[in-house]
């Protein structure tokens, strides 16, 4: 059998020596910007390029996490820091941005590029896009099925790496707008406050909806290998070392038994796995399991043995005591420097402790010390055991003087794009987007300058057929936006209805995945680049321009510093901004209609949501809406000629969109609206390492008072 990477996580120089101790072929970890996981402690510079020789001299292999988009004016930064990593010499850069790849392809074409889970490829045109753009490997999307998996190994001779271990997001992969839209700390910039972890209510009612189980495929490992797949990753770099050590162990031992006793080899894995002290398990979407594999609104998200409530406490300071009456306890002792997580019920604070008094009493209940703050009702789980901590050889040098590299001070080379007249089937003005054929009649009243229609059975169904009363607009006045999940199969299904929509004149798409323009191949259509695939930089623009395409789409937590520093002054007659939307907080690629009964909820804050189910998928969208109709003149001096009103995720009703467009008219913001990141931008790094966010900014698109 060809030999399988085991790639683990290393979020620090403990866990490092844990994975390799264990028997990882390899790692990946990050360093102090540009990466996924800004809130673990990630490598200073000195240890990583310790780390490289050392590995290297080893057999063993190392890659970086990149995998974050950048803002343009970060640009300088993120060339600064490629040049260094080019001169290390890292075995590849893990990536999602199409603006780092880019520079590299340009730049550092001595870095291999792996394409990030957070890019979203889930199909094999995916893949071969990427294939064609110099990239060595995808990590692909953690939803897919084992039937899949195999469909996109039977398409491409790309290497493919599969997350096999791990916590998983309930939102497909890279399309989480959540924690961004509740205050700028965007799961794209690194920042992910893990919105899908929290308590939410719904009238007298409260649960942890959107929590997903851990990922396990330690039982499917043989399948992964029959299916071809190249490396196995675990995810946790925000674990521990123990727990690194732990999982390594049990899937080297698994892998290394493919060629022998299998049987045997699985049931040792699995007990090692006993001590991962992890959430409860799922295989996910492997076998396409329905959510209640994966999802109980009774599991608060945390970590660890569930060891139950508190029951009381008594005492405070060091002497405080908590008194525990769970089950498990009967299976899991507890023992002084042993840590627990403590988990508030109203899920207002999680805290870890280490033990330091431990005690049954003749009730058969057991006394744990715990922290103030914490009392009847709060939950405990045991993250750690105090013999379970190892001691491995360390891998980093005893001495790094010698590493004394660092990003340097050069200045990134300018970025010419292909110039582009912008004359062509999208007139300036006013689009309204929406997700249903019977709205499209709404804006009779006021129509835009084209409609854009979500690509979903139904819509599909309507325009093929043509069944029904005669739509308000032609073919030619109708965009076709396609979902930014593409899973493979879906293109079985665009194959057979792309050219029929072509045929009936339909000739304008939204394109929001690597793998949707080989979907069109052959078919006379012009092509836009939506919001998904994230032209947060010039890089990135360069990149989608050098495929072809002419026209953009502002992602939607763009700000506005942002878009102006990004969009040169000649080329934003090509960009479309959108000004007014429900954006999809998550896009969750299960129906949850048949497991959850309810549409509206709540966070501990009084903010509103909406969960909204559909066949294709759910998404969760927010009850205020982002908007910026007032803005639109200030945009429109500003040289952006084409905005976008999106209506998707709502039935669109005419007092709505007659209020919406009289705002925009007259120049009025609307009430109980946000304005997602445009004023006040994402977080940088040095605010979410601070934890305060900078004053806010003053809209420079609106004229200055006197001026």
């Amino acid at each position: 059998m060809p030999k399988i990477e085991l790639l683990a996580p290393a979020g620090s120089p403990e866990a490092l020596d844990a994975a390799i101790g264990e028997g990882a072929d390899a790692v990946y970890l990050g360093l102090k910007n540009f990466n996924a996981r800004m809130r673990t402690s990630n490598f200073a510079y000195s240890q990583f390029e310790g780390a490289v020789y050392n590995l290297h001299r080893m057999k063993k292999k190392i890659y970086v996490t990149v995998n974050t988009v950048f803002e343009q004016r970060e640009t300088d930064r993120i060339f600064q820091f490629l040049k260094y990593l080019a001169s290390v010499g890292p075995d590849a850069i893990i990536v999602q941005d199409f603006g780092v790849a880019c520079l590299v392809k340009e730049c550092f074409p001595s870095l291999k590029l792996h394409a990030s889970t957070q890019m979203n490829i889930a199909s094999a045109k995916g893949v071969n896009l990427l294939s064609k753009q110099g990239f060595s490997r995808v990590v692909l999307a953690r939803e897919l099925s084992l039937d899949e998996i195999k469909a996109v190994r039977q398409e491409t001779n790309m290497a493919l790496e599969v997350f096999v271990h791990g916590a998983l997001c309930i939102s497909a992969s890279g399309l989480c707008l959540f924690s961004s839209f509740l205050g700028g700390k965007s799961a794209n910039r690194g920042m992910c406050t893990q919105a899908c972890r929290r308590l939410y209510h719904r009238q007298e009612e409260k649960g942890y909806y959107f929590s997903p189980a851990d990922l396990q495929f330690l039982e499917y490992v043989p399948d992964l290998a029959d299916a071809g797949v190249n490396a196995f990753k675990i995810e946790g770099r925000m674990k521990s070392a123990d727990y690194v050590g732990t999982v390594v162990s049990a899937y080297r031992r698994v892998i290394d038994g493919l060629d022998g006793d299998r049987e045997a080899a699985l049931a040792e894995g699995l007990s090692k796995l006993k001590k991962d002290f992890a959430r409860e398990k799922t295989a996910f979407h492997f076998y396409q399991d329905s959510p209640a594999a994966w999802l109980n609104a009774g599991q608060d998200g945390g970590t660890g043995i569930s060891l139950g409530p508190l029951v009381k406490v008594a005492g405070s300071g060091a002497n405080r005591r908590g008194l525990l009456a769970a089950p498990s306890l009967r299976e899991q002792a507890i023992e002084a420097g042993d840590t627990i997580r403590l988990h508030k019920a109203d899920d207002s604070g999680r805290v870890s402790h280490r033990v330091t008094y431990s005690r049954g009493d003749e009730a058969g209940g057991h006394w744990v010390s715990v922290p103030d703050g914490f009392g009847p009702g709060d939950s405990v789980y045991l993250i750690r055991i105090k013999a379970g901590s190892r001691r491995y050889a360390q891998v980093l040098p005893r001495d790094l003087a010698p590493f004394r590299r660092q990003p340097g001070r050069d200045r990134a080379p300018p970025c010419d794009i292909r110039p582009v007249s912008g004359r062509g089937p999208f007139p300036e003005g006013l689009y309204a987007a929406v997700d249903a054929v019977e709205d499209l009649f709404v804006l009779q009243s006021r129509r835009p300058v084209r409609a854009v229609l979500d690509y979903n059975q139904k819509t599909v169904s309507a325009l093929v057929k043509k069944a029904g009363s005669p739509l308000p607009f032609n073919p030619g006045e109708i965009i076709i936006d396609l979902d930014p999940y593409f899973p493979q199969g879906m293109d079985g299904d665009y194959a057979l209805n792309l050219p029929l929509l072509v045929e009936a004149g339909y000739r304008a798409f939204i394109v929001n995945n690597p793998g949707h323009p080989a979907c069109f191949k052959g078919l006379d259509v012009t092509l836009i680049a939506g919001p998904y695939l994230y032209t947060f930089n010039r890089w990135a623009e360069h990149f989608l321009s050098g495929l072809g395409f002419d026209y953009f789409v502002s992602p939607l937590e763009n700000n506005r510093q942002n878009l102006e520093k990004t969009v040169a002054a000649n080329r934003r007659h090509l960009l479309f901004v959108p000004v007014f939307a429900y954006p999809a907080l998550f896009r969750i690629r299960s129906d949850l209609g048949s497991f959850y009964t309810f549409r509206n909820f709540e966070d501990n804050k009084g903010d509103g949501f909406e969960l909204v189910n559909r066949r294709e998928g759910s998404i969760v969208i927010p009850e205020q809406p982002f908007s910026l109709v007032d803005k639109v003149p200030f945009l429109a001096a500003s040289g952006f000629k084409r905005f976008i009103l999106d209506f998707r995720g709502r039935h669109l009703r005419k007092k709505d969109y007659k209020d919406i467009m009289d705002a925009l008219m007259n120049q009025r913001p609307l009430p109980n609206t946000s304005r997602f990141n445009w004023k006040d931008g994402f977080y940088t790094q040095d605010e979410a390492a601070g934890g305060e966010k900078q004053p806010k900014r003053r809209d420079a698109l609106e004229p200055r008072r006197g001026a």
